[in-house]
């Protein structure tokens, strides 16, 4: 664990001297010292860091949740529906005809709707973290999509892995449905009426105490998440959402900043051990369709989601390009077909396709001015991008 923190610290600070971005070079360094690649062999079972990654991941959603205000959802709730819901059926409906097209499979089609379809919270907000867009505009509608992302996840999954599975009790699949409908249910209510109580509870102030009372909360109710068969992720989002609007939510915001940053370059270095390069090369064609295929659906659900929000092309574009990453889903997505038997090209095809918009994903939304200027719309005053964070205030 301690040559995967120096790994991807080294490389990220590299990186940074020639203005790369973290996420693509602890992905690199993944792939670089696991066990795919000739020379140094740091792990040589990409699963001894599961369980590491998966607290990259948590804490990552749980901060995106401190970021998210109640008050969003209150006063932006319809909006964010229908940009999330377009959104979707842009990407997803593509995703379908794509795995239709490549002829696979119908079970094979399905996952890579799935795939193709939902973008990746992890790298969007550790974009929006590096790029310093937490606080713009923007920003709310695309949070408001990665809500709506993960809540159609969660009964995707449901609903897709008695299908996998060979299941063919309709039963099973909505009882599986019901059950993570119902959680996430409530969590919605304990984050609607239940912030006063959770805030009484978890006040302290002794940040040690603090710190350990929101890391258990978290954990444990994206644990429990999981069991009632809705993704880990939301679960820690809802937590956030509720802690972040207490008393103690600024503090919590500060003192969660080192643990997101060391796990969440975990998460990106455990993803890369996971690719084997070898198997790339049988799948380039289709891989590069696929990324293709979402840039455009991006750019015309970024461009949707602005008309939605009376926005320019310059957030258009921003949209557009901060929602391209595909991820830790489409890697949940792949072991689920993995288990279930279907066609070998699907693993390799989805660690390429995921591979090619991780790194595309920050250096796209880094220069999101580029694409502004071919978008339609109102022009808005030019603003210059802010500094990407530097080396020792992010995940470097």
């Amino acid at each position: 664990m301690g040559g995967a923190f120096l790994a991807a610290a080294v490389l990220a600070r590299l990186g940074r001297r020639i203005g790369l971005p973290t996420i693509p070079l602890f992905i690199l360094a993944g792939i670089l010292l696991g066990p795919h690649t000739p020379g140094i062999v740091l792990v040589a079972d990409p699963h001894e860091l599961e369980m590491l990654s998966a607290l990259g991941l948590v804490l990552l959603l749980f901060y995106l949740g401190l970021e998210f205000h109640l008050d969003d959802l209150k006063t932006g709730g319809r909006k964010m529906v229908v940009a999330g819901t377009v959104y979707l059926l842009l990407n997803v409906g593509a995703g379908l005809g794509f795995g239709f097209a490549v002829g696979w499979g119908t079970s094979e089609a399905l996952v890579l709707a799935g795939v193709i379809g939902i973008s990746s919270s992890a790298i969007v907000t550790k974009v929006l973290v590096d790029l310093g867009r937490l606080g713009d505009p923007e920003t709310r509608p695309i949070l408001g999509i990665i809500v709506v992302d993960d809540i159609f996840l969660a009964l995707y999954l449901a609903a897709l892995q008695p299908v996998l599975s060979g299941a063919d009790s309709l039963g099973d699949a909505v009882t599986d449905g019901s059950k993570a409908f119902g959680f996430l249910l409530l969590l919605a209510l304990a984050a609607r009426y239940g912030t006063r109580l959770i805030g009484k509870l978890i006040n302290t102030r002794d940040d040690e105490l603090l710190v350990i009372s929101f890391l258990g909360a978290a954990v444990l109710v994206a644990g429990v998440s999981d069991w009632f068969g809705v993704a880990d992720a939301i679960g820690a989002f809802m937590v956030g959402l509720m802690l972040g609007n207490t008393s103690s939510g600024d503090r919590i915001r500060t003192l969660v900043h080192p643990l997101r940053d060391a796990f969440g370059a975990i998460f990106f270095f455990a993803f890369g051990l996971s690719i084997d390069p070898g198997d790339l090369p049988s799948v380039v064609w289709p891989v590069l369709a696929a990324a293709a295929i979402t840039l455009a659906m991006n750019i015309l659900s970024g461009i949707a989601t602005a008309r939605v929000y009376a926005f320019g092309p310059q957030a258009a574009a921003k949209i557009a390009t901060t929602l391209v990453a595909r991820g830790e889903f489409a890697l949940i997505l792949a072991t689920m077909a993995a288990g279930a038997g279907l066609d070998e090209r699907l693993s390799p095809f989805i660690a390429g396709y995921v591979l090619v918009l991780a790194v595309l994903s920050p250096l796209a939304a880094g220069r999101s001015h580029w694409l502004a200027r071919f978008l339609p719309g109102r022009r808005e005053p030019a603003t210059p991008e802010p500094e990407p964070v530097r080396a020792g205030s992010g995940l470097a």
